[in-house]
């Protein structure tokens, strides 16, 4: 029995670290950081869609709100705290940077526009509903070992591109 014990802990001194770590925050967001966000399951944080009623209907992001570009901040006043982190998108990037400095005239200081929207967090295979939603959901969304597999792999690729950028 020693012996079994002693080489599970041979084995474990040769794992790498995986307990995954949050990326920072930044006012222009990457798909990756909000996905890499929602797979450590972090719950403070919310996600705006500020398309129009039919688009977020029809597609966005499993678990954003839909809320007009008009009432953004008088809605995220009513029901947010100003130092929430929330990652905003809209139907294209002038209507994300609009909702966005609504926001933060409006004193909420930790808003993130999602750079590329929706089309950007299809591209990585971000969860998605509504009625044009087709993506069957990741592997990650079920088993907790393939989920930090994934959150490995989609770091490896963002190490990769910032290499290839630099």
């Amino acid at each position: 029995m020693d012996n079994i014990a002693e080489n599970i802990s041979k084995i474990k001194d040769k794992l790498p670290e995986v307990t995954p770590t949050p990326p920072d925050f930044h006012q222009q967001a990457t798909a990756h950081e909000l996905k890499s966000r929602l797979n450590l399951g972090e719950p403070a944080l919310t996600i705006l869609d500020v398309q129009n009623n039919e688009a977020f209907r029809h597609c966005h992001i499993v678990g954003a709100m839909n809320v007009s570009t008009e009432d953004v901040a008088e809605f995220a006043k009513s029901s947010l705290e100003l130092n929430r982190d929330i990652y905003i998108y809209g139907a294209n990037d002038e209507e994300t940077a609009q909702a966005a400095n609504a926001l933060r005239q409006a004193g909420f200081s930790r808003v993130a526009e999602l750079q590329g929207g929706l089309q950007a967090w299809g591209e990585i295979y971000g969860a998605m509903e509504g009625i044009d939603s087709e993506k069957p959901p990741s592997k990650g969304d079920y088993f907790d070992v393939a989920r930090l597999q994934e959150f490995k792999d989609e770091k490896d690729k963002e190490n990769q591109m910032k290499k290839n950028e630099g």
